[in-house]
């Protein structure tokens, strides 16, 4: 038997309610994963998705970047999807550029929009 897939959801403020949204309308792949997620944005998808297996971490800014960051490092996530905001400066950007640095170098799929979401959660299932 193989061990569920660790898929990590971040969001930027702005596009939380498309997180949620993509959570509603993917719930069935998601359903057979474990899903962890920085504060705000697992607390938006359990909302939408309650029968989601979802840890929630600490807000981004407030170290759940880092968090995510660490899974990946140690291997515990396999996927990571981060609906990042193009037009809205971050004041932890540094903190988005490690935790995207560190799913490059640990080579786990990344998605930073929905379209990309939506192609690794068909190739996943």
């Amino acid at each position: 038997m193989t061990a569920r897939k660790c898929i990590a959801l971040i969001a930027h403020d702005e596009k939380k309610d498309d997180m949620a949204a993509f959570a509603r309308e993917h719930s069935q792949a998601l359903r057979g994963c474990r899903i962890v997620a920085t504060g705000t944005t697992g607390g938006r998808v359990l909302e939408t998705c309650p029968e989601l297996d979802v840890t929630r971490l600490k807000s981004g800014p407030l170290g759940g970047d880092q968090q995510i960051g660490a899974l990946i490092a140690t291997g515990e996530v396999d996927m990571l999807i981060f609906f990042v905001d193009p037009l809205t400066a971050m004041p932890h950007d540094v903190d988005v550029k490690a935790l995207m640095r560190l799913a490059i170098v640990y080579d786990i799929p990344m998605a930073l929009n929905e379209a990309t979401a939506r192609q690794l959660l068909t190739l996943a299932a």
